[in-house]
């Protein structure tokens, strides 16, 4: 159920504290000393820690300062005479979670590590929740029964069940991060966290502190210490989306976190283990990349130990039908129109559609025509699959249309056209292309969404 640290000089009493936890299905290690405790919590990782006030060498309170350096999300409950009572309530104000006078019922202890763990759980699940909320994540069904499909499918159930490192490869809009979620919900990890994050989305400057977390004073703005996605990910999945943004930099200090299971805080000193399962994802050949030193190799091999490669759309066509009848589905219930199917014509359009942005455009393509239905088909007038935007062709303009309305569009369509041939050139290196266009990232990013750039 869970492994708890005790800390307490008294062996008779260790003794009847692990013969307790033992009945209850805990696992339990005896440190006879603070020096002791304070090693153990440095070294492995505790779901709780249950120490006396008073021991040799270090007492409960070094304890509780080395618990919420090293593993700050780990509760802590302290055992004391009622003499010393006083410095419990201080200790709890400081952090600890509860405490016990001796002497005490052992089904009273156990109650409360019960309601300590359960805290905890939902502490963790709230802040990932939170954040998925945020993000406004939809997580349909992965849909396929195309060979392609199902030889990806076999592989992403015969890896689940591990705690295999995985590289998701794909075009954009295939639904990597899909993938990352089944892995996640169909493995023994499932009742762990999963945690997402975009590197691409995120300045390179800043990625290092969402990942491993910082330190208050650790740079400007850092008013207080924050827990990063590794840690939020303990015992549970982490899934890193466009690996191959990310900075030779940060990748060697992301491989030194692999190899060692530990992270450091940014601005900090102390080594924090970290029990996670990690998924990365790319739409990049990253093999290219390591050709033109924009990749590390030995990261390379790490993170691919499992690779899985997602087919695009164009090499599963037996599946657009059926995923858009889903996506007709979702957001007919979704918008409360009585919308039954898609006529033949809507049908041919669809297939005969290249689909370069993969589900994710159809999605998008589905849920436009739904808005746009008045009636109970959906014919090929919907779909709007003629859009030039994606070619960089400009619209054609009506004649009325003024000079300011012409120069915005042939503007537009310019920068399309050189965003896309920049993209090629650095085979999808969005910070290089940033710098070779002379925009910043944030720009860049900003650009290919509007400009709707696959």
């Amino acid at each position: 159920m869970g492994k708890i640290l005790i800390a307490e000089d008294k062996e008779s009493m260790a003794k009847m504290l692990m013969q307790a936890l033992a009945a209850a299905e805990y696992e339990s290690v005896w440190a006879k000393d603070g020096r002791e405790a304070i090693q153990q919590v440095r070294d492995e990782r505790f779901d709780l820690i249950i120490t006396d006030l008073k021991l040799p060498y270090k007492d409960g309170l070094a304890v509780l300062e080395a618990a919420r350096e090293f593993c700050p999300r780990t509760p802590v409950i302290l055992m004391t005479a009622y003499g010393t009572i006083e410095t419990a309530v201080k200790a709890v104000k400081e952090g600890a979670y509860d405490f016990l006078t001796k002497p005490f019922d052992p089904d009273h202890l156990l109650l409360l590590i019960d309601k300590a763990l359960e805290k905890q759980r939902l502490v963790t699940e709230n802040v990932v929740l939170r954040e998925e909320m945020a993000k406004h994540l939809k997580v349909p069904k992965i849909i396929g029964k195309s060979p392609a499909m199902a030889k990806s499918l076999e592989s992403l159930q015969k890896v689940a069940a591990s705690s295999t490192t995985v590289l998701l490869m794909g075009e954009s809009g295939t639904g990597k991060e899909l993938f990352a979620r089944a892995i996640h919900y169909i493995s023994p990890r499932k009742d762990g966290p999963f945690v997402a994050i975009n590197c691409a989305a995120i300045p390179h400057d800043l990625l290092e502190s969402e990942l491993f977390g910082h330190e208050k004073g650790a740079f400007t703005g850092a008013v207080g210490r924050r827990i990063g996605k590794f840690e939020l990910a303990d015992r549970g999945t982490l899934f890193l989306d466009e690996i191959g943004e990310m900075d030779l930099g940060l990748q060697s200090k992301l491989l030194r976190v692999l190899e060692d299971d530990e992270i450091t805080r940014v601005g900090g000193t102390v080594k924090v283990k970290v029990d996670v399962r990690l998924v990365a994802a790319s739409n990049r050949n990253l093999q290219a990349a390591i050709g033109q030193k924009l990749f590390r190799e030995d990261l390379f091999y790490r993170l691919s130990v499992f690779p899985i490669v997602i087919p695009p759309l164009r090499e599963r066509k037996e599946d657009i039908p059926v995923l858009a009848e889903h996506f007709l589905d979702v957001y007919s219930h979704e918008l409360k129109k009585p919308i039954r199917l898609l006529t033949p014509e809507a049908e041919t359009a669809l297939m005969n559609h290249a689909w370069s942005g993969n589900v994710r455009e159809l999605q998008n393509c589905m849920e436009r025509a739904v808005i746009l239905a008045e009636g109970e088909t959906i014919g090929p007038e919907l779909l709007n699959l003629k859009s030039r935007e994606s070619s960089g062709e400009a619209a054609p303009l009506p004649m009325d249309a003024t000079l300011h309305e012409v120069g915005a569009a042939a503007s537009r369509a310019a920068e399309t056209r050189m965003i896309q041939k920049v993209l090629k050139e650095t085979n999808g290196n969005k910070s290089r292309a940033a710098e070779i266009l002379q925009v910043s990232y944030k720009t860049l990013l900003t650009k290919i969404k509007d400009f709707g750039i696959e």
